[in-house]
C-alpha cells in the first residue's frame, strides 16, 4: 500500500496515513488502500483493534482537492463529486464505521474536512494538544460537511456548536474539543502514541465481540425511544449471553482474577 502502512502487534493493528507531504489528504489510491487495510484487519484474528494516527506533521487534511476523480463522459462537476462519493468515499466510510472491532484515532496536527469524519469514525479519538479540527467545507468551498460529519458533529457537541464549527470554518482546538465532548481526551503532544497505544492494548484485551455490539447500541439511542432502546438491549444481551465471553467474564469476577477474552 503506497499511501498508508499497517503493521499489527500484541493484538493492535496501527495504521498510519502516509501521504505527510500533502497533510495525509484522501485521493482515490488513498480510499482504494484504506479499504484494502480494513478489510484485513476485519479478517485478521490476530488484530483485536485498529488504531490509525497520520505521518508528519498532520491527521489528515481531508480530499485531495489537487487530485479529484476522473469524471465519466458528460459529467458535471457536481455529478463528478457524487460519483466520487458513491463509488469511493463513502464505501470506505462506511466498511471502516462497519468494522467489528473497536478504533482509536490518535490526531497529530489537523484534521481538516473530511479528515474530521475520519477522526470521528473512531469509537475513542484521542488528539494531541496541538492538534486541532476544522470543517472547510461551507465557507471554504461551498459544500456541506460529509464523510460522516454531519452525523457525527450533533451528535457529539449539539446543534448549534455543530453549525458553528460549519458555518464559519474555525479551527477547534484539541483541549475545547475534549471540554465539549467531540474527542475522548487531549493530551500532551509528545504523550498521543504513548496514550493511544495504552488505550488500544486495553481494548485489545477486551471483549471484542460486545464492543462491536456497545457501538451499534449507543448509535441504535439516537433513533430509539426509552421502551425501544430497553428492548434493543434485551435483544442484544440474550446474543451475548451465548457467548463464551460472558462465561469467562462470570468466573473471572467470581475467582477475583483478569478475565481472558478470546474474541
Amino acid at each position: 500500500m503506497e499511501t498508508l502502512t499497517l503493521e499489527t502487534k500484541d493484538g493492535i493493528a496501527l495504521l498510519t496515513l502516509n501521504r505527510p507531504e500533502v497533510l495525509n489528504s484522501i485521493n482515490m489510491a488513498f480510499i482504494a488502500d484504506m479499504r484494502e487495510a480494513v478489510a484485513k484487519v476485519a479478517q485478521d484474528s490476530a488484530s483485536r483493534v485498529l488504531l490509525i494516527t497520520g505521518a508528519g506533521r498532520g491527521f489528515c487534511a481531508g480530499a485531495d482537492l489537487a487530485a479529484q476523480g476522473q469524471r465519466e463522459n458528460g459529467m458535471s462537476i457536481g455529478e463528478g463529486v457524487a460519483h466520487g462519493m458513491t463509488t469511493g468515499f463513502n464505501p470506505m466510510m462506511r466498511e471502516l464505521y462497519a468494522l467489528p472491532k473497536p478504533i482509536v484515532s490518535a490526531v497529530n496536527g489537523v484534521a481538516a474536512g473530511g479528515g474530521v469524519g475520519l477522526a470521528l469514525a473512531a469509537d475513542i479519538a484521542i488528539a494531541a494538544k496541538s492538534a486541532s479540527f476544522v470543517q472547510v467545507f461551507g465557507p471554504r468551498l461551498g459544500l456541506i460537511p460529509d464523510l460522516g460529519c454531519t452525523w457525527h458533529l450533533p451528535r457529539l457537541v449539539g446543534r448549534a456548536r455543530a453549525l458553528g464549527l460549519a458555518m464559519t470554518g474555525e479551527k477547534l482546538p484539541a483541549e475545547t474539543a475534549a471540554e465539549w465532548g467531540l474527542i475522548w481526551k487531549c493530551v500532551a503532544d509528545d504523550a498521543l502514541m504513548d496514550e493511544a497505544m495504552a488505550v488500544a492494548t486495553k481494548l485489545a484485551k477486551g471483549p471484542t465481540t460486545a464492543f462491536a455490539q456497545i457501538r451499534k447500541a449507543i448509535d441504535a439511542a439516537g433513533n430509539n425511544g426509552f421502551s425501544e432502546q430497553l428492548d434493543y438491549e434485551r435483544d442484544v444481551q440474550g446474543v451475548l449471553g451465548d457467548h463464551p465471553n460472558f462465561a469467562e467474564g462470570v468466573k473471572a469476577f467470581l475467582t477475583k482474577r483478569e478475565p481472558e477474552f478470546k474474541a
